[in-house]
């Protein structure tokens, strides 16, 4: 595909060019394993090239006037506007999003794009008083300089978007890495609009390499003074460590395992269709999916009941057809890991209400319930179309079970008294919860961000001024102070 080969290519200091490494990534369609692209990958070398542009010329764009780089955002969102359908395709094709998936992506993109265009202007400093006679200090916000983005693979042209134009919007400049498994729409694709839009060269590096080839270069750089990272919490953890011993700052959107919870007083059927697209939307594949159903004992039978024939009746298939609801995982390492953890957990003594199968990187979903208070899958995000049901007695039950997680990034209650589910939601250990709604929601001005292992900081909104800009305090002595020697 001709979309694909043309953009695999490293992007350095507003140049197209092959990487440096020695071996290549290939970038796979994950539903019927065609060969999209092959990218030589970037060095360590190449990484420094890379963040060393992007300090040369963020101090000039820095200093532009914010009205300037409002406009070239606002291209960035005519062009993602006008080449809609064709982003659209790349995700169905390069990570087996299904057409319903592909245009949530694209809309949230437009959303946090405009919410962009807005945060050029809104950095507003302060004049503070001061208890010297004579002195006036005046407090700045200014851009931290560089920052490094790490998105994932599974909206990757959202979560990529999602810090490198507020950061551009800001006057940073900024080193994108995108997963493996999507070097294109989570990276060079938005290089391209970028480069389409009029952004100067070097204010927006990708570079497609792994681990494997550049160790934590990427982190350890010292141009780099933030470092914005969404993925896994094993690796989070790391990303934390090393930006730590490097004083950087780390800002984490990580893992969730999170619980819907359904109330005695909830409506059924539509607590039924909140839980099913909150579980197996994308095919599970999202941080905020409700990993956990918690059903009161009160209405369990016939939510269980609903719930089941519901998932049952999903479409299981290729992501290019509108009717399709369940695509592919990314990979086959997900697809097996998935399957393997169905198996386990059944043969462990959980009852499978629905025992999905894997078909290649299809996996149809699971039901699973009977679960033992201890066991290991109650305690992990699963990244997958598999469903845990767990029955409570009363609140006070759901909240115990819902906290009893390493995680807190999102989830929702059920109720009909919307005040009820308030005060549940304010007892549970998260970031963000949602009554009478589904798990997964991400709204451009709302801070977004997790609480326990699902991560440090927010994004959204003013929060994003919060990461990607410093307080510079500049003091003026109008008269003349009096010092003791």
């Amino acid at each position: 595909m001709s979309f694909f080969t043309d953009l695999a290519h490293q992007y350095i200091d507003g140049e197209w060019r092959p990487g440096k490494g020695s071996w290549d990534i290939i970038d796979f369609n994950p539903f019927d394993g065609e060969k999209l692209a092959s990218i030589p990958v970037a060095t360590a070398d190449e990484v420094d090239q890379a963040y060393r542009a992007a300090e040369r010329a963020q101090q000039a764009w820095a200093d532009t006037n914010p009205y300037s780089r409002r406009a070239v955002l606002e291209k960035a969102l005519h062009l993602v506007e006008e080449r809609e359908p064709e982003i659209a395709e790349a995700i169905v094709a390069e990570l087996g999003g299904t057409r319903l998936k592909a245009g949530f992506e694209l809309h949230l993109a437009k959303e946090f794009l405009r919410e962009a265009i807005q945060l050029a202007l809104r950095p507003a400093g302060q004049i503070l008083p001061s208890p010297t006679e004579g002195k006036e200090n005046r407090v700045y916000r200014v851009p931290v300089g560089v920052v490094g983005v790490i998105s994932p693979f599974n909206f990757p042209f959202l979560l990529s978007l999602k810090s490198v134009a507020p950061a551009l919007a800001l006057g940073n400049a900024v080193v994108l890495k995108p997963h493996q498994n999507t070097p294109i729409c989570g990276g060079t694709l938005l290089a391209r609009i970028f480069e389409d839009a009029g952004l100067p060269a070097g204010l927006l590096n990708v570079v497609i390499t792994d681990i494997a080839e550049i160790g934590d270069t990427l982190l350890e750089h010292p141009v780099p003074q933030v470092i914005s990272f969404t993925g896994s919490d094993k690796v989070g953890r790391h990303v934390a460590t090393v930006c730590a011993q490097n004083l950087k700052q780390a800002v984490l959107e990580l893992g969730g395992n999170s619980a819907l919870i359904v109330l005695d007083d909830a409506d059924v059927d539509y607590a039924v269709d909140a839980a099913v697209f909150s579980r197996y939307v994308h095919q599970g594949q999202v941080c905020m999916a409700a990993n956990r159903i918690l059903v009161d004992r009160a209405v369990e039978a016939e939510f269980t009941e609903k719930f089941v024939a519901k998932v049952a009746s999903l479409t299981v298939g290729d992501p290019a057809d509108p009717a399709t609801q369940i695509g592919p995982l990314i990979n086959s390492s997900q697809a097996e890991s998935v399957s393997k953890l169905v198996d386990q957990t059944v043969a462990a003594g959980a009852t499978a209400l629905l025992h999905g199968r894997a078909d290649g990187n299809l996996v149809s979903p699971s039901v699973l319930t009977g679960l033992a208070a201890d066991s290991p899958v109650l305690q992990q995000e699963i990244f997958g179309p598999v469903a845990l049901l767990i029955p409570f007695d009363g609140e006070d039950e759901a909240v115990r079970i819902a906290n009893d997680t390493p995680y807190g990034l999102s989830g929702a209650v059920h109720t009909g008294n919307i005040e009820r589910g308030v005060r549940i939601g304010q007892r549970i250990h998260t970031g963000m919860i949602h009554i009478n709604d589904g798990t997964v929601h991400d709204e451009p001005i709302v801070p977004f961000g997790g609480e326990k292992s699902s991560g440090l900081g927010r994004l959204n909104g003013d929060s994003m001024i919060e990461a990607f800009t410093t307080h510079k305090w500049i003091s003026i002595q109008h008269g003349r102070s009096q010092f003791p020697f």
